[in-house]
Parts: C-alpha cells; sequence; structure tokens
C-alpha cells in the first residue's frame, strides 16, 4: 500500500525533467509486482504527474468523489483523463467504481449531489453502493498518520471502509472468474 503524504509534492517537481516520465511508477512497481497479490495506490486529488503515473501503472481505479458540488463537477475532468490515460498510456486500465466519500445524509444539499452522481453516472460506471460518510474522527486521522482501524474501529467510517472492501473484493472474484472462463 502506497499511501498518498504532502512529501510527495516534491515528487511532481522532479518527474519534469525525467525520461518517459509517465511510467516511471509503472516501472518500478513491475520490479516488485511478483511479491504481491494486490498494490492499492492512494492519490492525491489533483491531475497532476503523480496521479497520471499511477494511473498508468493501474489495472483498475477506485474514483473517490465528495459529495459536494466542485468534487462532483471535477470529476468528469478525472473520467477524461483516465480515457486518455487507458488511450495512450495504459489500454488495461479499467475504472472499478466511483465511491462517494465525506457523504452528510442529514443534509438534503448532500443527498442531492449523491443522488446526481448516482443518476448520471450508474449507468455507464458502477457507483459504489456503500458511501463514506462524513466524520470528525476521519478528519482527525490525518493529522495523527493513523489508520481509522486503529483510530475508530466501531466507528461508522471503519464499518463503511470493511463494507466496500466485500464490494472490491467481490469485483475481484467476478474479474477472477471472467478471466478464468476466458481461459477454457
Amino acid at each position: 500500500m502506497l499511501p498518498a503524504s504532502i512529501e510527495l509534492s516534491g515528487m511532481e517537481v522532479s518527474l519534469v525533467n525525467a525520461i518517459s516520465r509517465e511510467s516511471v511508477l509503472r516501472q518500478v512497481l513491475e520490479e516488485l509486482s511478483p511479491r504481491y497479490d494486490h498494490m492499492l495506490i492512494d492519490c492525491m486529488p489533483s491531475l497532476g504527474m503523480l496521479t497520471i503515473n499511477a494511473l498508468a501503472a493501474a489495472n483498475s481505479v477506485i474514483i473517490p468523489v465528495q459529495a459536494q458540488y466542485l468534487p462532483a463537477k471535477g470529476l468528469e475532468q478525472l473520467l477524461q483523463t483516465v480515457a486518455k490515460v487507458r488511450r495512450q498510456l495504459n489500454p488495461r486500465l479499467k475504472i472499478d467504481g466511483i465511491l462517494l466519500t465525506m457523504v452528510d445524509n442529514r443534509t438534503n444539499f448532500n443527498r442531492e449531489i449523491s443522488a446526481l452522481l448516482r443518476e448520471t453516472y450508474g449507468g455507464k460506471i458502477r457507483v459504489f453502493a456503500t458511501d463514506i460518510p462524513h466524520s470528525v474522527r476521519a478528519a482527525e486521522i490525518s493529522a495523527e498518520g493513523k489508520s481509522i482501524f486503529a483510530h475508530a474501529p466501531q466507528g461508522k467510517v471503519a464499518e463503511a471502509y470493511r463494507a466496500l472492501t466485500k464490494e472490491v473484493m467481490h469485483i475481484e472474484k467476478q474479474r477472477e472468474k471472467h478471466q478464468a472462463d476466458l481461459g477454457r
């Protein structure tokens, strides 16, 4: 698991002059891949060179979107970037789904944005059934550098991530079954 951190901002600058800068991460991960079944790459919320590297190296992507107006507007730009990466750098890249995050179902606005995202994209791209709820505890863990499972293992956010894990594992099992069927 490669979690994003603010220290990665300096890497963005160093990639500017790198040869094949879009595939630096893919080259590193290809060397490590025999040792792992799965690798998770967390990206900062930007469409910079680090995100392009992650998309070029990935087999699939989960797109987290806050249930807010501006992040929802930015989703279309990210989908265009994924399509461009798929065309030019990584034809095997798949979108596993859109994950709604920081959802506060107590407000009409959040419920409306969530419903709009599901309506707009749900016919073309899976929108995970699990929403990650807004939580003060989840915000606190960023400062502490801890996992939500270490900080508040019985909380609503940890429970939501457990449910998301089950959804993702189901997708992976379907993918493996499909690959096995193709191999016959």
